[in-house]
């Protein structure tokens, strides 16, 4: 693929095929912090290597809440308000993470037993269909979407509704676009019924009962409501895009096949799993807060800097034979899939989980599971920083 060169910076992101290591990647080996042009059209910092990619992660003066300040420069338009792009520090400030990590923990009883059973029917509705199959929209996304509507509390029928809002709440747009904030305030208003409803549980009741607690007075309906919405855009968007791409892995290399279907299986091959996924198209944004250095290159505040996971993902400088799928790697568990420092994901532990019972459901009761069409004819679409293909046609 060609660069295009937009006032002499190359465009990012490169390549939105997920099925190979953009081939930029390469040249950013002697040029781990460079200059690119976004998709908003502003300049920002490109970091690649995956030392310099884990520093900017984990150092405080890099920002995440403040790269959606007025006059910041951007990545894409903002299709959220901009105070949700902090949605966990929020989350903290307002004394609602004992409940959301409650709601997110992947021991709550009875959640193993429901995922097992939730990809299991999911399987036999596909088989059911006959060949082809679409992966994602008929595996992936109701598995996801329902294990989010579970842990709300909300009914699972109402999932599609939910996600029909994801395309564009979360689109990766050179401009602010209305229907963005028409979705939202849908959703939000969704979820405020989903506060006065009995018949809801979960962590959205946890957080209606504390609406009766003196100590939390301050919280309004819409905020309350914002975690839910949040919770599971960001949720589903995140886990059902991994699962996607594991799948687009499983159907497109030999190597993971056969190593999955070896030695330690599933569970001892999900790091490595998300190590190689490619489903994080863009870069992890942070907004410098003071003059820092990364590497020779010194970065101004109030330059936006993007890290590319990936990248950082295959360094051969970390992870020896970056392109090789080696589930025995003594570091796989370094890869920056996750992000880091205090932005790191909380959801890990249960996304992991969720992804393994799905992998075995899938490659136990589908052997024979294969593409149904050339790879070269998926079409690949993108949102909130996730390179997925529209469909994942499948037969078996």
């Amino acid at each position: 693929m060609t660069v295009v060169m937009t006032n002499e910076l190359p465009a990012f992101p490169f390549d939105w095929d997920g099925t190979r290591l953009p081939a930029e990647v390469e040249a950013l080996r002697a040029e781990p912090v460079r200059r690119v042009r976004t998709i908003a059209g502003d300049e920002a910092w490109l970091v690649s290597s995956y030392a310099l990619c884990r520093q900017v992660l984990e150092d405080p003066r890099f920002s995440l809440k403040d790269t959606s300040a007025p006059g910041a420069p951007r990545q894409y338009a903002l299709t959220i308000p901009p105070h949700v792009v902090n949605n966990m520090g929020n989350i903290t400030g307002a004394g609602l993470r004992k409940a959301v990590m409650k709601a997110i923990n992947p021991k709550a009883p009875g959640l193993e037993e429901w995922l097992r059973a939730r990809a299991g029917a999911l399987v036999d509705a596909l088989v059911d269909g006959a060949a082809p199959g679409d992966l994602r929209s008929g595996f992936a996304d109701p598995y996801s979407s329902g294990l989010h509507c579970r842990m709300l509390g909300i009914p699972e029928e109402d999932g599609p509704r939910l996600l029909r809002s994801l395309d564009v709440a979360f689109m990766n747009a050179p401009r602010e676009i209305e229907a963005a904030r028409l979705h939202w305030d849908r959703d939000i208003a969704y979820m405020v019924e989903r506060l006065d409803d009995p018949a809801t549980g979960g962590l959205m009741a946890e957080l209606a009962a504390l609406r009766d607690e003196p100590e939390y007075a301050h919280l309004t309906d819409e905020m309350l409501a914002t975690v839910g919405v949040t919770l599971f855009g960001a949720g589903v968007i995140s886990t059902a895009g991994f699962l996607t791409m594991a799948l687009v892995s499983v159907l497109t290399r030999p190597d993971v096949r056969e190593s999955l279907a070896s030695g330690g299986g599933v569970v001892g091959a999900m790091d490595e799993l998300l190590r190689v996924n490619l489903s994080i198209g863009d870069g992890l944004p942070r907004l410098a807060l003071e003059d820092v250095h990364l590497g020779d290159v010194l970065v101004r505040a109030g330059e936006l800097v993007l890290v590319l996971v990936e990248a950082a993902n295959h360094d051969a400088d970390h992870f020896p034979d970056p392109l090789v799928f080696r589930p025995e790697r003594e570091n796989a568990s370094d890869h920056l899939s996750f992000g880091g420092g205090r932005h790191y994901c909380p959801a890990t532990a249960l996304g992991k989980r969720h992804a393994e019972i799905a992998l075995e459901t899938v490659l136990e009761r589908l052997p024979g599971l294969r593409l149904a069409v050339p790879v070269e004819q998926l079409v690949w679409r993108t949102n909130f920083m996730k390179r997925l293909p529209e469909r994942l046609p499948t037969a078996w």
